[in-house]
């Protein structure tokens, strides 16, 4: 078998666990404002 480039795997890692991150974020966000809208329309 042929060597490995760990230099590339680490890198592609790197983004990788950023992008994974960055979803992450952003469907809590998106989770939290809807809980707020359904709680705020329950309450009002």
């Amino acid at each position: 078998m042929p060597g490995q480039n760990m230099d590339a795997i680490e890198e592609a890692e790197g983004s990788a666990r950023t992008v994974t991150f960055g979803v992450g974020l952003v469907a809590g966000a998106v989770a939290l404002i809807l809980i707020c809208l359904l709680c705020g329309r329950a309450l009002f």
